[in-house]
């Protein structure tokens, strides 16, 4: 027997976790006192008097501590460690040690809890704190257990990750899907197997599913992305967030999570609080562990409202002509293979830029230039946007006109705006030479551009005949 109670002080002595045997009869006193005076609720009494938890603390006992609290702690011997008692169990420990009181009164046995201690040292530990009554204890709680964990370095560890998240340079959204997942599994179980066509033919489920996302935080940057002054000022405002096409892209996502798939991502346009529209990238992705409930899903959402005008701007260099800000050749040439592959109607109006080189090698090339845009101005005005207008040379320009519009109907227009703008600009005149042809049927279009450019020659030769003041040119 004897060997057996060594072993058992031994187990004590060296756990490698902070054990401590304290003495709660003085608490257990206390609360009768209240009792009899007739307190029922313990949590008013102490709210109203607070110096009671002290007096409690107070009260406590410690009988004995083992060798890893005294080197938690920094404490020399027993002696050293209970005449500090009060340097180690201060400030936020006091609203701790409140809830265990109202476990205490409320009859439980054991309690956990974290908070934070500080050594000898005056240096603060995170800890995890535990206590039981032990059974041949639970009359008098004269004998309770209490083990004492350090978790400071799992607190930092927290502390990084959650700084990771809260000041990540993207917009980050952590959201729980469970109820989604409990909407897939009713659908399931009613027989559902195809999603897409259940929801074509139930529309308003998107919305429903919509609903029953729950988001549990987002970082600053989303914040910030979204002109939100606060978290509450954000979710209660998502419908303003995410609307008009984001709900296609939904749909996309919950076709993916009924087929399996826990990674999904797609471009869309989401919106600030104060309304400003902006090109996002979501990636949206179900976090391992969790493929069954759905509880934890991870968003990332970034702002790509930059890189998407580079790209306009960059597929605007390649479609169009900088000085006039036309159509350009290459977008021309592309544009015909199309309507010739479509079988399309079509017709073409071909016009040339009268004079251009003699300008350009009597006044120079920004006169040339200057007469080159306000010819822009007048094709613009003249073909509205029924038609597609390119330059597709330096004097050469082309409008092409589908859905069966007339292209005299536009010709006729010209004369008028060429007075007029030849009325308000100072310099050389304005002057062009047109020609039109319509596709006939199995016609190869090139053969109709062929007929509209011929038919623009002629109208060059009848001007030239009719005005012979005017120099002859075709220029190339």
């Amino acid at each position: 027997m004897p060997i057996q109670v060594e072993h058992y002080k031994s187990l004590f002595e060296y756990a490698p976790i902070s054990l401590w045997e304290e003495d709660y009869s003085g608490i257990k006193l206390f609360f009768d006192q209240l009792r009899k005076r007739g307190v029922i609720d313990l949590n008013e009494h102490l709210t109203r008097h607070p110096e009671d938890v002290e007096a409690c603390m107070t009260r406590i006992k410690v009988t004995r501590v083992n060798l890893k609290t005294l080197e938690m702690f920094g404490a020399s011997s027993v002696e050293e460690l209970t005449e500090n008692l009060g340097r180690i169990f201060r400030d936020e420990m006091r609203h701790h040690f409140h809830t265990e009181l109202l476990a205490l009164w409320n009859g439980d046995t054991s309690w956990s809890g974290e908070g934070i201690n500080y050594t000898l040292q005056n240096e603060p530990l995170n800890i995890r704190l535990r206590w039981q009554i032990l059974p041949e204890c639970c009359e008098m709680w004269e004998c309770v257990m209490v083990a004492i964990e350090d978790i400071t370095l799992l607190k930092k560890a927290e502390k990084r990750f959650q700084n990771l998240f809260t000041y990540a340079p993207i917009s980050l959204w952590e959201e729980d899907y469970r109820g989604i997942r409990e909407m897939f599994d009713t659908l399931r179980a009613q027989g559902i197997t195809d999603l897409k066509t259940h929801l074509l033919r139930n529309p308003e489920l998107v919305n429903q599913f919509m609903s029953r996302i729950a988001v549990t935080d987002v970082n600053l940057k989303t914040l910030e992305l979204y002109g939100a002054e606060s978290k509450d000022a954000l979710l209660s405002n998502l419908d303003r967030v995410f609307r008009d096409e984001m709900g296609k892209h939904f749909i996309g996502e919950l076709l993916d999570m009924w087929s399996g798939k826990t990674i999904y991502d797609h471009e869309g346009i989401n919106y600030s609080l104060s309304g400003e529209p902006f090109n996002i990238h979501l990636d949206w992705r179900l976090m391992p562990g969790h493929e069954e409930d759905f509880s934890w899903v991870l968003v990332a959402i970034q702002d790509i409202t930059a890189r998407k005008k580079a790209e306009d701007y960059m597929r605007y260099l390649g479609t169009h002509d900088v000085m006039t800000g036309l159509y350009n050749r290459a977008f021309f040439e592309d544009e015909i293979l199309q309507l010739a592959a479509a079988g399309s109607e079509v017709s073409f109006v071909m016009i040339d830029l009268d004079g251009l080189k003699q300008i350009n090698d009597t006044l120079g090339h920004q006169a040339g230039d200057n007469l080159i845009r306000r010819a822009a101005e007048v094709l613009k005005t003249a073909f509205t946007d029924k038609a597609t207008v390119a330059r597709i040379g330096g004097d050469e320009f082309v409008a092409i006109l589908k859905n069966q519009e007339s292209p005299q109907e536009f010709i006729d227009r010209m004369p008028a705006l060429i007075a007029l703008n030849n009325r308000y600009y100072q310099g050389p005149e304005l002057r062009f030479s047109m020609g039109s042809a319509t596709r006939k049927t199995n016609e190869a279009l090139e053969k109709t551009l062929i007929r509209a450019d011929e038919a623009m020659y002629r109208n060059k030769e009848s001007r030239y005949r009719n005005n012979p003041a005017h120099e002859r040119r075709r220029e190339e």
